[in-house]
């Protein structure tokens, strides 16, 4: 988590808004926030989770709740967990300043890759073209005019972005 809020950090200033997909615990999305939405800041960003596993969607609100956090419906809340097919994005509240990607995609979203604000950033790792099974990071970055370039960081492992449970 360090290393994407690093790389996408110039992205993640007060006012901006952020996609996590796979949110998981909640827990890069509380970081995102204290990001976006500083305490006594006026320019309040936004942080959208999306993870399609309800249970996750649920404990990820209960644990950015135990930090003190306005989540979804609470009055003033900068924060929306949605339970969603991830690799879709959350086209509702796009354009995204940045987007991270918490598990591996077997090919770069199309659909993500729209949500990007431009200019903008995304972090995901996607399965290499390679043949051996491995997986690398990517840094897909769109610039004001909407042009995309994107950038093989370091080869990584992560789960794989899938279909929610049936």
């Amino acid at each position: 988590h360090a290393h994407a809020t690093e790389n996408l950090l110039q992205f993640l200033q007060p006012g901006m808004k952020v996609l996590d997909v796979g949110s998981g615990s909640g827990y890069l999305c509380g970081v995102l926030h204290h990001l976006v939405s500083p305490s006594g800041d006026e320019k309040q960003g936004k942080v959208v989770g999306i993870d399609h596993i309800p249970q996750l969607v649920d404990m990820s609100i209960a644990n950015l709740r135990k930090d003190g956090l306005k989540v979804d419906d609470d009055a003033g809340s900068r924060i929306l967990m949605v339970c969603g097919d991830g690799r879709k994005g959350y086209p509702q509240e796009a354009p995204y300043d940045a987007i991270h990607v918490g598990a591996a995609a077997p090919i770069l979203p199309q659909e993500l890759v729209d949500q990007l604000a431009k200019p903008g950033r995304m972090f995901i790792p996607v399965d290499d073209d390679e043949g051996w099974g491995g997986q690398s990071i990517w840094q897909v970055d769109k610039d004001a005019e909407g042009n995309v370039n994107k950038q093989r960081l370091f080869g990584v492992q992560y789960v794989p972005l899938t279909d929610a449970p049936k």
